[in-house]
Formats: C-alpha cells, structure tokens, sequence
C-alpha cells in the first residue's frame, strides 16, 4: 500500500483532450473531486484532438448506428454489448454538449461526409463541430473551456508513469506521475480513467504492431507515446485492435519538426502545373498518387487493407511543378505542424531546399544518384509516366488527376515516410468501459476512453474518434464515480 499521496481525488483522469474532458467534466457533475494528469505543458495540451478537424460524430439512430458500426468491425469483430453501448452514447452527444453551453453545428449535410455509404445503417453519420465556423481547433477551445470553467485541477507536464495497485485486491489506488525528474504520487478514491491517446510517436510500437510500416510519424500529437498501454498492461491488461491506426497516408518528416508536413502535391484538390509521381526503394511507382484513401485504407481483392508504403519513398517534381508555389500545405485547418508548431515554409520552396528537406540535380539520373536509386530505373519510370500523359491514361495504377509530364528540369526529390494522425488499439475495454484482463474480467477501478483502445477494430468513419472519445468518456465516468471509495 502507498502511504504517501501528494494529490488526492475521487478520480484521477490521466490526458487531457476530448476524452479527458468528457471523463472529467461527466466526473464533476455527478460531484466527485477530479484531477487531470497532462503530459503536455499548458498550451499544447489537448492530444489530437487540438489539431484533428474538429468534427465529431453524432448518430441519429440507435438501430442504424449498430448496424453501421458492425459493419464497420467486418471480420475484426466487436461484443454486441459494446457495440450497443456505442450506438447509444452517439446519438447523444450533440445533446449532452447542448446541456454544456456547446453549439453543435452540422458540418457536411447528408450523404456527405459519410465514410462508408454502401454499408447497412450509414445513413444514420452526422458530423458536427462547435459554432458557426469550422476547423482551426474551435470544437477543441470548446473542450477546454468546459474543464476551465470548472474547478478541476489540471497538472501539466506531469505525465502518469505507472498505476498503483493493491497487492492483494488489485484494485486500482492511483496513479505515480512524474514532474520533471521527482515523482508524483495521485490518490484515486474511486478509480483512474486512461485517456491517453494511442502509440503513433513510439517507433517500437510501430514497429512491433503495425502492418507494413517499419517507421511512421504523426501528423496528431507528438505526447503521444503509448504511456496508456504500458501502463495498462503492467497492471495485467489485455490488448485490442493493435493493428489498426487512421493511414497511412505519405508526408514529409525531419528531425528538425516532431510532426509531418502534408505535401500539396499530394493533395487532392490541387493542381500546380509540371509532373509529379512518388516511387518506392526500387525506382518504381507503386500507387495511384493522387488516389484519395479512407483514412489510409485502400481497397484490394474484396478487402480494405492500408495503402502500401514502401519505405523509403520519394516526391519527385520537376521545375514547373516545384517553383508554382510552396510544396507544403500549410492551411492551419488540421494537424500539429500547422496549428501548434506554425511552421514557415517558404514560398518558393529554397529554405528548404538549402535545408536538404528537397534535393536537387539536373537530370532524373543525377537525382536518382542524389538520393540513392538506380539511374536507370527512375530514367525508365519517369519516361513511362510520361508516355501514360501524352495518351491520356495510367496503365499502371489508373491515375486521372494530375496527368502532367516530369519533363522541365532541374529535377527535386522530397524523402516521404508514412504519416497518420492516430492509432486505434490499446487496453480492451467491455461495455462499462472497464479495462480487462485477457480472460475478460475487469480490472477493479481501472477505466478507459477514446484512442487508447478504440472500438474502432476495421474501418473508420470520420469524426468517429471524437464521438467516441466523448461517448465513453462519459460511461467511464459515471461508472467510475459510481465505485464506492476505498479511502
């Protein structure tokens, strides 16, 4: 037993974004004391959520919602109480936010907006955000004023370390968290509530859980690091849905900036004069470039699987296309490289350039040289997209947007990793948002919501996240609340 405790509450919220404040404010209202434990130092706390698009989900029909869900899921099935649970507490968030002071607005009307409308129960996907004005973080400033307008303690850049667990019991006591090199012990009278985030800055991780990606770097936030996971498991969680992430998509990462740039060139909408294609290892390419994934889901043989991203892969651009404009997409609508760290690229693309972000050379066989492909195969893949322009068709991959030839030199090359915004899996969670064990029962007082360990098993549908962060934020915390206090 810990005789020490340097905070104390009836419960403890460790991350603070959608899902921590839907733990936390829930927690209040129901008259329990609340801590929240934040890695992040005050003004970039908020995990994704600060930097996502600001949408969330809000289900119009319970019936509709666990048919859509279960489709979802496909083969990764889900617990039909889970699935339940979920289809419920979505249908009221936009309610619950009114209750708050909230103004949820419809972003996109119907079909609009819908990931998935050729699966059962579709038609029940609403994306709302805060207010009049879409993106740049405003449902996100709504979050975080309903924790500041109430007297709930937030602790920043103290993130939580390890669970305290009785030896006998093992229930759930606290929480040991670290600010700066000292320890932190946080009494939890009646239980913790992991709201961490997933594992997408932890390349271990990655490495050990994802499917086809030895690296891959955010977009999100960069305080994610699975913290939740480790410490979950340490106290005998079981795990779910460790293989499914939101990508990947292809963006630009250097050690100089935590989180990815997102090329324009790879941007669906725009269309820069001069020729771009992306190749892999081999010279060659290996995507539609331009083909709009489902959060980096892409359809193959009857299933949806992550796009292909072999590593290490390269943007090559000619001189019209790299001097139209800036080759980075710096609108500040989403992401963390756009919205925390504000990135200035410059506007004809040369500091970066003199960074060695973009490499230059004359010919496509000197640049193939420059970053270390055979000559002769980037030669021959370069004139072969160049053939498929001049006929008007994409023999290999069916590409439409975009059909401009790499032909005006000098020619520029942009090193691409995989980049996504969030994974999914984490500690299991059951319908009361309890974490559990690999035999499915409950680890006592030890709660759960949103990234870390998503329902979400399969396919993902937009703003899904969010909804679901605010959904079992607020199960877990009635349910946690409803624990009676062990001292």
């Amino acid at each position: 037993m810990q005789q020490h405790w340097d905070v104390e509450a009836d419960v403890v919220v460790v991350g603070f974004g959608a899902a921590g404040m839907a733990a936390a404010v829930t927690a209040h209202e129901l008259g329990a004391k609340v801590v929240i434990l934040e890695k992040a130092p005050e003004g970039e706390e908020g995990g994704n959520t600060r930097v996502a698009g600001q949408g969330y989900l809000n289900t119009s029909s319970v019936e509709s919602a666990i048919a859509y869900l279960t489709a979802l899921c496909g083969p990764f099935t889900v617990p039909e109480a889970m699935v339940k649970v979920w289809a419920e507490e979505m249908c009221l968030n936009n309610d619950w936010l009114a209750t708050l002071g909230g103004d949820p607005q419809e972003h996109q009307h119907p079909p609009v907006g819908i990931e998935f409308p050729d699966l059962p129960g579709s038609d029940c996907v609403h994306k709302f955000h805060d207010g009049p004005t879409y993106g740049y973080s405003y449902t996100w400033k709504l979050f975080e004023r309903l924790v500041k307008e109430r007297p709930i303690q937030v602790l920043y850049e103290t993130p939580g370390k390890a669970l305290i667990q009785h030896d006998n019991t093992k229930e759930i006591l606290g929480v040991r968290a670290m600010r700066g090199d000292k320890p932190v012990y946080v009494k939890a009278r009646k239980g913790v509530i992991l709201t961490c985030g997933g594992f997408e800055n932890n390349q271990e991780m990655i490495r050990n859980y994802l499917p086809g990606v030895p690296y891959c770097y955010t977009s999100g936030s960069p305080y994610n690091e699975g913290d939740g996971i480790t410490m979950a498991m340490s106290v005998g969680a079981d795990l779910w849905h460790m293989n499914n992430y939101a990508g990947p998509s292809m963006a630009l990462k250097v050690p100089e900036v935590r989180t990815t740039f997102s090329m324009q060139a790879l941007h669906y909408s725009k269309q820069p004069p001069g020729g771009m294609i992306v190749v892999g290892p081999d010279g060659r390419r290996f995507t539609d470039e331009k083909f709009k994934t489902r959060h980096g889901k892409v359809p193959v043989n009857g299933r949806w699987l992550p796009l292909s991203t072999p590593c290490p892969m390269y943007l090559i651009v000619d001189h019209a296309h790299f001097s139209a404009g800036p080759l980075y997409d710096g609108h500040p609508s989403h992401g963390w490289t756009q919205i925390v760290e504000k990135y200035d690229w410059s506007a004809d693309n040369s500091k970066e350039l003199a960074k060695g972000w973009i490499k230059k050379a004359d010919s496509i066989g000197a640049l193939a040289s420059v970053i270390g492909l055979d000559p002769v195969t980037l030669e021959a893949t370069v004139g072969r997209w160049n053939g498929f322009c001049e006929a008007g068709h994409d023999a290999e991959f069916g590409r439409t947007m975009m059909m401009t030839p790499i032909a005006q030199g000098p020619f520029y090359a942009v090193e691409m990793s995989p980049s996504m915004l969030n994974t999914q899996g984490g500690p299991r969670r059951n319908e009361k948002a309890q974490i559990v064990r690999p035999d499915g029962t409950p680890i006592p007082r030890l709660y759960s919501s949103g990234e870390l360990g998503s329902i979400y098993s399969y396919l993902y549908q937009g703003t899904g996240n969010l909804g679901e962060c605010l959904a079992f934020g607020r199960v877990a915390a009635r349910n946690a609340v409803a624990e009676k206090a062990w001292g």
